[in-house]
Protein backbone atom coordinates (compact mmCIF):
# COMPACT_ATOMS: atom_id res chain seq x y z
CA UNK A 1 0.00 0.00 0.00
CA UNK A 2 2.86 2.20 1.01
CA UNK A 3 4.39 1.89 -2.45
CA UNK A 4 1.00 2.16 -4.48
CA UNK A 5 0.80 5.55 -2.36
CA UNK A 6 4.75 6.63 -3.68
CA UNK A 7 3.55 5.75 -7.38
CA UNK A 8 0.44 8.24 -7.35
CA UNK A 9 2.61 11.14 -6.08
CA UNK A 10 5.24 10.66 -8.10
CA UNK A 11 2.77 9.88 -11.19
CA UNK A 12 1.32 13.01 -10.35
CA UNK A 13 4.45 15.22 -10.57
CA UNK A 14 6.21 13.95 -13.81
CA UNK A 15 4.45 16.36 -16.25
CA UNK A 16 5.35 19.60 -14.37
CA UNK A 17 9.05 18.19 -13.73
CA UNK A 18 9.60 17.95 -17.40
CA UNK A 19 8.47 21.06 -18.73
CA UNK A 20 10.52 22.59 -15.90
CA UNK A 21 13.66 20.80 -17.47
CA UNK A 22 12.87 21.67 -20.63
CA UNK A 23 12.55 25.13 -19.84
CA UNK A 24 16.32 24.54 -18.15
CA UNK A 25 17.98 23.48 -21.13
CA UNK A 26 16.27 26.24 -23.30
CA UNK A 27 18.09 28.71 -21.16
CA UNK A 28 21.33 26.98 -21.17
CA UNK A 29 21.12 26.92 -25.20
CA UNK A 30 19.35 29.90 -25.53
CA UNK A 31 16.91 28.28 -28.11
CA UNK A 32 13.56 26.01 -27.50
CA UNK A 33 13.87 22.91 -27.26
CA UNK A 34 11.41 19.84 -27.26
CA UNK A 35 11.29 16.90 -25.51
CA UNK A 36 10.33 13.54 -27.00
CA UNK A 37 10.14 10.04 -25.25
CA UNK A 38 11.86 7.45 -27.69
CA UNK A 39 8.35 6.27 -29.86
CA UNK A 40 8.68 10.21 -31.17
CA UNK A 41 5.62 11.30 -28.85
CA UNK A 42 6.12 14.77 -27.30
CA UNK A 43 6.19 15.22 -23.85
CA UNK A 44 7.18 19.12 -22.89
CA UNK A 45 7.94 22.22 -25.61
CA UNK A 46 10.43 24.99 -23.87
CA UNK A 47 9.29 27.88 -25.76
CA UNK A 48 12.41 30.00 -24.91
CA UNK A 49 12.08 34.10 -24.94
CA UNK A 50 14.48 36.09 -25.92
CA UNK A 51 14.39 39.54 -28.35
CA UNK A 52 15.58 36.85 -31.20
CA UNK A 53 12.58 34.42 -30.20
CA UNK A 54 12.04 31.81 -33.35
CA UNK A 55 9.42 33.18 -35.99
CA UNK A 56 6.45 30.45 -36.21
CA UNK A 57 6.51 30.94 -39.82
CA UNK A 58 9.71 29.29 -39.87
CA UNK A 59 9.25 26.22 -38.30
CA UNK A 60 9.67 22.85 -41.00
CA UNK A 61 6.32 20.33 -40.92
CA UNK A 62 8.19 17.83 -39.26
CA UNK A 63 8.52 20.10 -36.54
CA UNK A 64 5.07 21.58 -36.78
CA UNK A 65 3.38 18.08 -36.84
CA UNK A 66 5.14 17.58 -33.81
CA UNK A 67 4.58 19.87 -31.80
CA UNK A 68 0.74 20.41 -32.66
CA UNK A 69 -0.20 16.41 -32.70
CA UNK A 70 2.11 15.59 -30.02
CA UNK A 71 3.93 12.65 -32.12
CA UNK A 72 6.05 12.27 -35.13
CA UNK A 73 5.51 9.55 -38.57
CA UNK A 74 6.97 6.58 -38.55
CA UNK A 75 8.67 7.37 -41.66
CA UNK A 76 9.87 10.64 -39.92
CA UNK A 77 11.37 8.72 -36.77
CA UNK A 78 13.35 5.73 -39.44
CA UNK A 79 14.84 9.04 -40.96
CA UNK A 80 16.25 10.56 -37.53
CA UNK A 81 17.19 7.47 -36.50
CA UNK A 82 19.19 6.50 -39.34
CA UNK A 83 21.65 8.93 -37.84
CA UNK A 84 22.04 6.88 -34.76
CA UNK A 85 20.58 8.99 -32.47
CA UNK A 86 19.56 5.26 -30.50
CA UNK A 87 23.35 4.65 -29.90
CA UNK A 88 24.53 8.12 -29.38
CA UNK A 89 25.81 9.22 -25.79
CA UNK A 90 26.70 12.92 -27.17
CA UNK A 91 24.98 15.50 -29.23
CA UNK A 92 24.21 14.52 -32.49
CA UNK A 93 24.35 16.95 -35.38
CA UNK A 94 21.39 16.39 -38.75
CA UNK A 95 21.67 18.65 -41.30
CA UNK A 96 18.53 20.05 -43.10
CA UNK A 97 17.14 17.60 -45.45
CA UNK A 98 14.20 19.69 -47.39
CA UNK A 99 12.41 16.77 -49.33
CA UNK A 100 12.28 15.07 -45.94
CA UNK A 101 10.31 18.14 -44.99
CA UNK A 102 13.44 19.28 -42.65
CA UNK A 103 14.11 22.57 -43.48
CA UNK A 104 16.25 23.22 -41.01
CA UNK A 105 18.71 21.31 -38.95
CA UNK A 106 18.50 19.66 -35.49
CA UNK A 107 20.47 19.30 -33.14
CA UNK A 108 19.55 15.48 -31.07
CA UNK A 109 20.60 14.90 -27.71
CA UNK A 110 19.72 11.55 -26.59
CA UNK A 111 18.20 10.88 -23.21
CA UNK A 112 19.67 8.54 -22.17
CA UNK A 113 19.33 5.94 -18.29
CA UNK A 114 21.97 3.06 -17.01
CA UNK A 115 22.70 3.11 -20.98
CA UNK A 116 19.52 2.93 -22.49
CA UNK A 117 17.84 5.47 -24.52
CA UNK A 118 14.32 6.59 -22.92
CA UNK A 119 13.70 9.70 -24.95
CA UNK A 120 15.84 12.80 -27.17
CA UNK A 121 16.05 16.61 -26.55
CA UNK A 122 16.35 18.71 -29.99
CA UNK A 123 16.84 22.12 -31.11
CA UNK A 124 17.19 24.20 -34.38
CA UNK A 125 20.42 24.08 -35.06
CA UNK A 126 20.68 27.89 -36.12
CA UNK A 127 24.02 29.36 -37.11
CA UNK A 128 26.29 29.73 -34.77
CA UNK A 129 24.47 27.59 -32.12
CA UNK A 130 25.17 26.23 -28.89
CA UNK A 131 28.62 25.79 -28.09
CA UNK A 132 30.24 22.59 -26.93
CA UNK A 133 30.30 24.05 -23.18
CA UNK A 134 26.96 24.86 -23.42
CA UNK A 135 25.91 21.43 -25.03
CA UNK A 136 28.06 19.60 -22.32
CA UNK A 137 25.80 21.59 -20.14
CA UNK A 138 22.49 20.65 -21.37
CA UNK A 139 23.40 16.83 -21.69
CA UNK A 140 24.04 16.91 -17.82
CA UNK A 141 20.41 17.98 -17.50
CA UNK A 142 19.32 15.05 -19.83
CA UNK A 143 20.07 12.84 -17.54
CA UNK A 144 17.64 14.04 -15.37
CA UNK A 145 15.31 13.29 -17.47
CA UNK A 146 16.11 9.83 -17.88
CA UNK A 147 16.28 9.62 -14.73
CA UNK A 148 12.47 10.94 -14.51
CA UNK A 149 11.59 9.08 -17.28
CA UNK A 150 12.58 5.94 -15.93
CA UNK A 151 10.74 6.25 -12.74
CA UNK A 152 7.53 7.12 -14.92
CA UNK A 153 7.73 4.46 -16.92
CA UNK A 154 8.06 2.26 -13.43
CA UNK A 155 4.76 3.69 -12.14
CA UNK A 156 3.12 3.06 -15.19
CA UNK A 157 4.33 -0.56 -15.03
CA UNK A 158 2.81 -0.47 -11.20
CA UNK A 159 -0.72 0.92 -12.49
CA UNK A 160 -0.48 -1.68 -15.46
CA UNK A 161 0.01 -4.28 -12.86
CA UNK A 162 -2.46 -3.14 -10.46
CA UNK A 163 -5.46 -2.53 -13.25
CA UNK A 164 -4.61 -6.20 -14.75
CA UNK A 165 -4.86 -8.00 -10.88
CA UNK A 166 -8.63 -6.45 -11.21
CA UNK A 167 -9.65 -7.00 -14.71
CA UNK A 168 -7.90 -10.67 -14.35
CA UNK A 169 -8.97 -11.63 -10.28
CA UNK A 170 -11.43 -14.31 -9.45
CA UNK A 171 -14.65 -12.12 -8.15
CA UNK A 172 -14.92 -11.90 -4.37
CA UNK A 173 -12.40 -10.97 -1.82
CA UNK A 174 -9.43 -11.21 -4.20
CA UNK A 175 -10.63 -8.91 -6.59
CA UNK A 176 -12.00 -6.81 -4.34
CA UNK A 177 -7.92 -6.52 -2.56
CA UNK A 178 -7.17 -5.99 -6.60
CA UNK A 179 -9.24 -3.03 -6.11
CA UNK A 180 -8.20 -1.70 -2.61
CA UNK A 181 -4.44 -1.73 -4.17
CA UNK A 182 -5.48 0.45 -7.34
CA UNK A 183 -7.03 3.01 -5.46
CA UNK A 184 -4.65 3.14 -3.21
CA UNK A 185 -2.15 3.47 -6.51
CA UNK A 186 -4.53 5.89 -8.05
CA UNK A 187 -5.03 7.89 -4.98
CA UNK A 188 -7.53 11.13 -5.34
CA UNK A 189 -8.69 9.96 -9.00
CA UNK A 190 -9.81 6.95 -8.05
CA UNK A 191 -12.94 8.72 -6.67
CA UNK A 192 -14.32 9.97 -9.77
CA UNK A 193 -16.67 8.32 -12.52
CA UNK A 194 -14.50 5.77 -14.72
CA UNK A 195 -15.01 3.30 -17.50
CA UNK A 196 -12.89 0.85 -19.46
CA UNK A 197 -11.95 0.48 -22.67
CA UNK A 198 -11.51 -2.84 -24.38
CA UNK A 199 -9.78 -3.18 -28.08
CA UNK A 200 -8.85 -6.25 -29.10
CA UNK A 201 -7.23 -8.11 -30.42
CA UNK A 202 -4.13 -5.75 -29.66
CA UNK A 203 -1.87 -6.58 -32.68
CA UNK A 204 1.53 -7.61 -29.91
CA UNK A 205 1.79 -11.22 -28.32
CA UNK A 206 4.10 -8.98 -25.36
CA UNK A 207 1.85 -9.49 -22.50
CA UNK A 208 3.82 -6.39 -21.16
CA UNK A 209 3.65 -4.31 -24.46
CA UNK A 210 0.42 -1.54 -23.85
CA UNK A 211 1.31 1.97 -24.48
CA UNK A 212 2.06 4.60 -22.28
CA UNK A 213 -1.15 6.47 -20.28
CA UNK A 214 0.41 9.94 -21.10
CA UNK A 215 0.54 8.95 -24.89
CA UNK A 216 -3.43 8.40 -24.84
CA UNK A 217 -5.98 11.06 -24.70
CA UNK A 218 -7.67 10.51 -21.66
CA UNK A 219 -6.23 7.45 -19.97
CA UNK A 220 -5.35 6.36 -16.69
CA UNK A 221 -3.62 3.44 -16.80
CA UNK A 222 -3.11 0.57 -19.89
CA UNK A 223 -2.74 -3.21 -19.53
CA UNK A 224 -2.91 -6.21 -21.63
CA UNK A 225 -5.26 -8.69 -20.67
CA UNK A 226 -5.48 -12.68 -22.36
CA UNK A 227 -7.98 -12.71 -25.71
CA UNK A 228 -8.67 -16.36 -25.89
CA UNK A 229 -6.05 -18.64 -26.02
CA UNK A 230 -3.33 -16.46 -27.80
CA UNK A 231 -4.46 -13.48 -28.74
CA UNK A 232 -4.29 -10.39 -25.87
CA UNK A 233 -6.76 -7.33 -25.73
CA UNK A 234 -5.74 -3.69 -24.38
CA UNK A 235 -7.77 -2.61 -21.34
CA UNK A 236 -7.90 0.90 -21.17
CA UNK A 237 -8.83 2.85 -17.52
CA UNK A 238 -10.71 6.32 -18.70
CA UNK A 239 -11.51 8.63 -15.86
CA UNK A 240 -14.76 11.20 -17.32
CA UNK A 241 -15.55 14.07 -15.81
CA UNK A 242 -19.32 12.77 -15.60
CA UNK A 243 -20.73 9.61 -15.66
CA UNK A 244 -23.41 10.94 -18.37
CA UNK A 245 -20.80 10.98 -20.67
CA UNK A 246 -18.33 8.73 -22.43
CA UNK A 247 -16.75 10.96 -24.65
CA UNK A 248 -13.41 10.66 -23.67
CA UNK A 249 -13.19 7.07 -24.16
CA UNK A 250 -14.18 7.02 -27.21
CA UNK A 251 -11.63 9.29 -28.17
CA UNK A 252 -8.93 7.15 -26.52
CA UNK A 253 -10.31 4.09 -28.43
CA UNK A 254 -10.77 5.92 -31.62
CA UNK A 255 -6.58 6.99 -31.34
CA UNK A 256 -5.40 3.45 -29.97
CA UNK A 257 -7.50 1.52 -32.72
CA UNK A 258 -5.82 4.04 -35.67
CA UNK A 259 -2.57 3.16 -33.86
CA UNK A 260 -3.39 -0.82 -33.98
CA UNK A 261 -4.66 -0.95 -37.47
CA UNK A 262 -1.10 0.95 -38.42
CA UNK A 263 0.98 -1.86 -36.93
CA UNK A 264 2.00 -4.98 -38.74
CA UNK A 265 0.48 -7.27 -36.01
CA UNK A 266 -3.19 -5.24 -36.98
CA UNK A 267 -2.59 -5.65 -40.80
CA UNK A 268 -2.41 -9.12 -40.56
CA UNK A 269 -5.55 -9.65 -38.83
CA UNK A 270 -8.55 -10.35 -41.12
CA UNK A 271 -11.13 -7.49 -40.45
CA UNK A 272 -8.53 -5.44 -37.77
CA UNK A 273 -9.35 -4.95 -34.51
CA UNK A 274 -12.37 -3.30 -32.86
CA UNK A 275 -12.93 -1.59 -29.69
CA UNK A 276 -15.62 -2.05 -26.47
CA UNK A 277 -16.32 0.87 -23.74
CA UNK A 278 -18.21 -0.27 -20.78
CA UNK A 279 -20.62 1.77 -18.77
CA UNK A 280 -19.50 4.40 -16.71
CA UNK A 281 -19.71 4.29 -13.35
CA UNK A 282 -18.38 6.37 -10.32
CA UNK A 283 -15.18 4.70 -8.22
CA UNK A 284 -13.71 1.49 -8.84
CA UNK A 285 -15.29 -1.01 -6.94
CA UNK A 286 -17.74 -2.59 -10.13
CA UNK A 287 -14.79 -2.51 -12.67
CA UNK A 288 -14.74 -6.47 -12.76
CA UNK A 289 -18.18 -5.83 -14.50
CA UNK A 290 -17.47 -2.81 -16.64
CA UNK A 291 -14.45 -5.32 -18.32
CA UNK A 292 -17.59 -7.51 -19.15
CA UNK A 293 -19.18 -5.03 -20.49
CA UNK A 294 -16.48 -3.64 -22.39
CA UNK A 295 -14.93 -6.90 -23.66
CA UNK A 296 -18.42 -8.10 -24.90
CA UNK A 297 -18.90 -4.38 -26.75
CA UNK A 298 -15.74 -4.88 -28.92
CA UNK A 299 -16.88 -8.67 -29.58
CA UNK A 300 -19.96 -7.32 -30.78
CA UNK A 301 -18.37 -5.13 -32.50
CA UNK A 302 -15.92 -7.72 -34.48
CA UNK A 303 -18.75 -10.04 -35.05
CA UNK A 304 -21.51 -7.35 -36.61
CA UNK A 305 -19.54 -4.77 -38.34
CA UNK A 306 -21.83 -2.07 -38.20
CA UNK A 307 -21.36 -1.42 -34.65
CA UNK A 308 -18.11 -0.74 -34.95
CA UNK A 309 -14.85 0.33 -34.84
CA UNK A 310 -15.84 1.18 -31.54
CA UNK A 311 -19.25 -0.13 -30.14
CA UNK A 312 -20.54 0.70 -26.33
CA UNK A 313 -22.10 -1.44 -24.54
CA UNK A 314 -25.39 -0.04 -24.45
CA UNK A 315 -25.80 0.28 -28.19
CA UNK A 316 -25.08 -3.28 -29.08
CA UNK A 317 -29.02 -4.54 -28.07
CA UNK A 318 -29.21 -8.58 -28.26
CA UNK A 319 -25.66 -8.96 -27.73
CA UNK A 320 -25.83 -8.20 -24.24
CA UNK A 321 -27.88 -11.14 -23.77
CA UNK A 322 -25.65 -13.40 -26.31
CA UNK A 323 -22.09 -12.66 -25.25
CA UNK A 324 -23.01 -13.83 -21.61
CA UNK A 325 -23.44 -17.44 -22.69
CA UNK A 326 -20.99 -20.00 -21.95
CA UNK A 327 -18.75 -20.36 -25.55
CA UNK A 328 -20.01 -23.95 -25.85
CA UNK A 329 -23.77 -23.01 -26.38
CA UNK A 330 -22.41 -21.06 -29.92
CA UNK A 331 -24.26 -22.80 -32.27
CA UNK A 332 -27.47 -24.17 -31.62
CA UNK A 333 -28.28 -27.21 -33.11
CA UNK A 334 -31.33 -25.92 -34.94
CA UNK A 335 -29.08 -24.53 -37.21
CA UNK A 336 -27.81 -27.38 -38.43
CA UNK A 337 -27.54 -27.40 -42.20
CA UNK A 338 -27.72 -23.76 -42.31
CA UNK A 339 -24.50 -22.63 -41.51
CA UNK A 340 -22.65 -25.12 -44.01
CA UNK A 341 -20.78 -22.77 -46.50
CA UNK A 342 -23.27 -23.84 -49.58
CA UNK A 343 -25.97 -22.21 -47.54
CA UNK A 344 -24.66 -19.28 -46.60
CA UNK A 345 -27.06 -17.01 -48.74
CA UNK A 346 -30.19 -18.69 -46.94
CA UNK A 347 -28.71 -17.66 -43.28
CA UNK A 348 -28.10 -14.20 -44.93
CA UNK A 349 -31.50 -14.11 -46.21
CA UNK A 350 -33.01 -15.30 -43.15
CA UNK A 351 -31.18 -12.93 -40.91
CA UNK A 352 -31.58 -9.50 -42.97
CA UNK A 353 -35.30 -10.55 -42.97
CA UNK A 354 -35.69 -10.89 -39.12
CA UNK A 355 -34.00 -7.97 -38.88
CA UNK A 356 -36.39 -6.16 -40.93
CA UNK A 357 -39.09 -7.71 -38.17
CA UNK A 358 -40.28 -10.36 -40.62
CA UNK A 359 -41.43 -6.93 -43.36
CA UNK A 360 -40.84 -9.10 -46.19
CA UNK A 361 -40.42 -5.80 -48.54
CA UNK A 362 -37.85 -4.13 -46.52
CA UNK A 363 -36.11 -7.67 -47.02
CA UNK A 364 -36.11 -7.92 -50.38
CA UNK A 365 -35.05 -4.25 -50.88
CA UNK A 366 -32.44 -4.53 -48.71
CA UNK A 367 -31.24 -8.24 -50.09
CA UNK A 368 -31.61 -6.63 -54.08
CA UNK A 369 -34.00 -9.75 -55.10
CA UNK A 370 -37.58 -9.99 -55.86
CA UNK A 371 -40.43 -11.31 -53.00
CA UNK A 372 -41.09 -14.36 -54.44
CA UNK A 373 -37.23 -15.43 -54.54
CA UNK A 374 -37.43 -13.83 -50.86
CA UNK A 375 -40.28 -16.61 -50.31
CA UNK A 376 -38.63 -18.96 -51.54
CA UNK A 377 -35.51 -18.92 -49.70
CA UNK A 378 -37.16 -18.48 -46.85
CA UNK A 379 -39.30 -22.04 -47.10
CA UNK A 380 -36.23 -23.31 -47.70
CA UNK A 381 -34.90 -21.86 -44.40
CA UNK A 382 -37.84 -23.45 -42.86
CA UNK A 383 -37.31 -26.71 -44.16
CA UNK A 384 -33.55 -27.00 -43.32
CA UNK A 385 -34.45 -25.53 -39.67
CA UNK A 386 -37.62 -27.18 -39.15
CA UNK A 387 -38.68 -23.65 -37.87
CA UNK A 388 -42.18 -22.03 -38.88
CA UNK A 389 -41.31 -18.41 -39.67
CA UNK A 390 -45.04 -17.50 -38.87
CA UNK A 391 -44.52 -18.52 -35.13
CA UNK A 392 -43.12 -15.53 -33.10
CA UNK A 393 -41.04 -18.04 -30.63
CA UNK A 394 -39.30 -19.71 -33.77
CA UNK A 395 -38.26 -16.31 -35.51
CA UNK A 396 -36.45 -15.29 -31.89
CA UNK A 397 -35.10 -18.59 -31.84
CA UNK A 398 -33.76 -18.30 -35.32
CA UNK A 399 -33.08 -14.58 -34.84
CA UNK A 400 -30.94 -14.83 -31.56
CA UNK A 401 -29.01 -18.62 -32.98
CA UNK A 402 -28.03 -16.19 -36.02
CA UNK A 403 -26.79 -13.38 -33.71
CA UNK A 404 -24.64 -16.02 -31.37
CA UNK A 405 -23.03 -17.84 -34.51
CA UNK A 406 -21.64 -14.41 -35.73
CA UNK A 407 -19.15 -14.52 -32.09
Amino acid sequence: MRENARVAADFKAFKGDYQELVDEISELLGAPATLENRDFELIAFGAYDSEGELDPSELDPVRTRSILTRRSTAAVRTWFEGFGITRATGPVRIPPTPEAGVYRGRICLPVRHRGVVLGYVWLLADDPGPTDAQLSAAMQVTGRIGALLADEAQAGAGLSRELRAVLTAERGWQQDMAVAELRTALGARADGPHTLVCLAPWPSADPDDAPSARTVPHATALCTVPWGATAQSLAVLVRLRSADVATPAMTAAARLLKEAEGSRGARGTKGGPAAGVGEPRIGLVELGTVWQEASAAARAALAEPRLGPVAEWRGIGPYRLLTALPPESAHDPVLGALLSPAQQELARTAEVFLDRAGQAGRAAAALGIHRQTLYYRLSRVEQLTGLDLDDGEDRLLLHMALKRARL
